[in-house]
């Protein structure tokens, strides 16, 4: 990790742009959830759970389209390694890639729209803990998915500045699921005790 920071300009403003969104987006989707979970505000400004978690569903695609604007012009702002800029670390990239897309597509078939853009903290329920593919091999299986696409994506372009955008994309999801893993187990515990309690 060292040596990639003597292959990055950290100060690039492309780079800045690109740690800036990764770092951002689930702080943003966490607290937008959170405030929606205890105020239920955006149910009542949108008139039903749904509408409202499908809209901010579709502020979450745009945000990480931008992030992965953002990501792309760090690495093409940046030298290549020469190590790397090679057929071998190419489809080396392309298989993570691959892998990585799998997990993200196969979890939002899982888990559906509302399951996947956070639609527990809108009252939006599951019936039962998924536990089927990606979520049988993994937790959090969205995540490392999203995590590996951009590994994949540094290592077929070469790039040093992505290899270290993607320990930062690495690290946000890390302290996200600390946040939202006790919150949901914590959501769904009071659905059981609401059930006992009938």
């Amino acid at each position: 990790m060292a040596r990639l920071f003597g292959y990055v300009d950290v100060t690039d403003s492309a780079f800045i742009a690109a740690a800036l969104s990764i770092a951002f987006n689930p702080l943003f989707w966490n607290m937008v959830a959170r405030w929606e979970h205890k105020t239920r505000a955006l149910s009542r400004v949108f008139g039903s759970p749904h509408t409202a978690c499908y809209c901010l569903g579709a502020v979450i695609l745009l945000l990480n389209c931008v992030r992965s604007h953002c990501f792309t012009e760090a690495m093409k702002s940046q030298p290549k390694l020469e190590g790397l800029d090679c057929h071998g670390a190419y489809y080396l990239g392309l298989a993570i890639l691959a892998v990585g897309t799998l997990f993200v597509t196969t979890s939002f078939l899982a888990l559906g729209f509302t399951g996947t853009f956070l639609g527990d903290y809108f009252g939006i329920l599951m019936e039962a803990k998924v536990t089927s593919f990606p979520f049988s091999v993994l937790d959090n299986p969205m995540y490392w998915g999203s995590t590996a696409i951009y590994l994949g994506w540094s290592l077929m372009h070469a790039s040093p500045a992505g290899l270290l955008l993607t320990a930062i994309v690495a690290i946000s999801y890390t302290i996200a699921t600390l946040y939202e893993g006790p919150f949901t187990e914590e959501i769904y515990q009071q659905k059981q005790k609401g059930v006992k309690s009938k």
